[in-house]
């Protein structure tokens, strides 16, 4: 017992130092009364630590310490991502919000509002939504984080879409300071019927909690791609956190690139009938101080839902990558078609791929599957191309585009797809060279 009770004091002394760094923000009644819940839940649960079950493959000293570590920022000298794509930039720098750089919040079909407006008046919607299903992503797994975002994120943005969105709306995420510490939070709630594409892009800080709540209802769709990338030293944890209601859609998509530190969580509701979600991703890591963790969970709670992860992670020298997905099946939720797969491509013996893929099934009429793999580039494969003329490193990197084309192909969207494959090319050109 003497080791359980050490942790538990190191939790309690981590979370002690983290909180009294920290003062909630102000806000009307409401949102005060959200922070306050939410700081309630930080203590009880404690910040993680690295014996907590879903932990125990990434360790979390610093993302919970009280000062965040410093990361140079770092300009690769490449165009802004989707520059050729028509869409509505919101631009924050250091986690600030730059009206100068963004452009204006207005457009057909939704309405765009700051965070820190909102949590001033007395009467809004995000009253209903803000930290609620961030709470309820508790009850399945906690999420000490997450819980700490809601009670102290100052900014973010609020969307409500009451139609279909006539273009994607892009979130930029400016780096500018090697010490800035970062919480942004999103509420985002999509109408019966309404459609909506979000776009992230950028490192945002040299630490960053970032958390987003999107609430589905019936027949609506949410599309989502972000790209993680650029600074190398950045840490980071995000959680999107998902409810969606009958014959809707969600469709989230991240390629990941550089960095120290980083964790994405994800957790899904299905609660209506005919309901679709898919999460997936790409990673390619470099270096051992490069550590990429996908923590998802997926709760089928209506009949005849569909669900897919997808998961791709290719590493070298020393690079670490994590993937913990489970697939929770409920007593009524019958014709549940639940996917999993998540792999990796080793490039030599230092890097690693830990897994944990779950099903927790308790309905009888269901299809669900899952698979994980590690493996390195096929022999014959390279030397077929290697007998073509293909030089060895050209030919590697063409295995590797080959080996990610899956998860790419969970992008809807040929043209963001196509982008991101960009990226990933110039990505693996600049390694080479």
């Amino acid at each position: 017992m003497a080791a359980p009770k050490k942790m538990l004091q190191i939790k309690q002394d981590t979370t002690q130092a983290r909180l009294s760094s920290m003062t909630l923000p102000d806000g009307a009644t409401w949102a005060q009364d959200a922070r306050k819940a939410a700081l309630a839940r930080v203590e009880i649960m404690g910040l993680p630590h690295g014996r907590d079950e879903y932990w125990k493959f990434t360790k979390p000293d610093t993302l919970v310490q009280a000062a965040a570590p410093k990361a140079a920022t770092f300009d690769g000298g490449e165009a802004p991502l989707w520059d050729h794509i028509d869409r509505l930039k919101i631009v924050f720098v250091d986690g600030v919000f730059d009206a100068d750089a963004s452009d204006d919040l207005s457009l057909e079909g939704v309405t765009i509002e700051r965070l820190s407006d909102v949590m001033q008046k007395d009467i809004h919607w995000a009253k209903e939504q803000y930290g609620v299903l961030e709470q309820r992503g508790q009850e399945v797994v906690e999420r000490p984080l997450a819980a700490l975002n809601t009670a102290f994120a100052t900014d973010g943005i609020v969307v409500h879409a009451t139609g279909k969105v006539s273009k994607p709306i892009n979130i930029m995420y400016l780096h500018k300071s090697d010490s800035s510490d970062v919480m942004l939070h999103h509420c985002i709630k999509l109408d019966e019927g309404a459609d909506l594409t979000l776009l992230e892009t950028g490192p945002a800080a040299a630490r960053l909690n970032k958390s987003m709540e999107v609430e589905i209802a019936d027949h609506a769709g949410f599309h989502h791609v972000r790209v993680q990338g650029r600074d190398h030293e950045r840490r980071a944890v995000t959680g999107i956190f998902t409810r969606l209601g009958t014959e809707s859609t969600f469709k989230s998509f991240t390629l990941t690139m550089n960095g120290v530190l980083t964790r994405n969580e994800c957790v899904i509701e299905l609660t209506g009938d005919d309901a679709k979600a898919t999460v997936a991703g790409a990673c390619v890591g470099d270096g051992a101080d490069f550590h990429h963790d996908d923590t998802v969970f997926i709760t089928h709670d209506a009949v005849n839902c569909e669900s897919r992860q997808v998961f791709k992670k290719v590493l070298r020298n020393g690079a670490t990558g994590v993937f913990q997905g489970k697939i929770l099946v409920k007593a009524d939720a019958q014709k549940t078609d639940g996917y999993q797969i998540s792999q990796s491509l080793l490039l030599d013996g230092d890097s690693q791929f830990l897994a944990k893929p779950e099903l927790e099934i308790y309905a009888d009429d269901v299809i669900c599957s899952h698979g994980s793999t590690t493996g390195a580039i096929d022999e014959e494969a390279l030397f077929y191309l290697r007998s073509r003329g293909v030089p060895e490193a050209e030919a590697t990197d063409l295995l590797v585009l080959a080996f990610l084309a899956e998860a790419l192909e969970e992008i809807e969207d040929e043209a963001l797809a196509e982008a991101m494959l960009d990226r990933l090319e110039g990505w693996l050109a600049r390694r080479a060279s």
